[in-house]
């Protein structure tokens, strides 16, 4: 079974930014998004992935990712409820760590999280100096949630 364990956070400045950072362009879409389960479709790229996450308990669900062909993952997009999420996701190496840094666009313009997944709950990490308020636990900051109620809205 697949377990994601993370922690998300707002960031206090563009710090972060540096030449020649990875980055993909991802839209994803939500086919279910209630609290119980998500069931998502993302384009990263030319990549299509189809992902069912159970309900967060703590800092951490269950989840299942599995690789679609692209043309799937285009069609089921057209399933999604709307508005789809579209974002530029940057992978940031830090003190040895992978952070996710997720910058918005669209409805939710102006929304910019940093992600990190970790073995376990009570892992400790050595924030850097960008990394800002934890909201790990708040849901309005989840993608599925950002669909009913978007950034531009709060």
């Amino acid at each position: 079974m697949g377990l994601e364990i993370e922690r998300k956070f707002l960031l206090k400045n563009d710090n972060w930014k540096i030449e020649g950072l990875e980055s993909v362009f991802m839209q994803q879409g939500y086919l279910n998004s209630y609290k119980e389960r998500t069931v998502r479709v993302r384009i990263a790229g030319d990549l299509g992935f189809l992902t069912i996450k159970g309900k967060t308990i703590g800092l951490t669900r269950k989840e299942f990712e599995y690789s679609i062909p692209l043309i799937d993952a285009q069609s089921l997009m057209q399933m999604c409820e709307q508005p789809t999420i579209e974002k530029t996701r940057f992978i940031k190496k830090d003190r040895g760590n992978v952070w996710e840094i997720d910058v918005f666009y669209g409805e939710n313009e102006g929304l910019v999280l940093a992600e990190i997944e970790l073995e376990n709950e009570n892992q400790t990490i050595d924030l850097p100096t960008w990394v800002g308020k934890e909201v790990s636990s708040d849901p309005k900051y989840f993608n599925a949630s950002l669909i009913a109620n978007p950034y531009k809205n709060w």
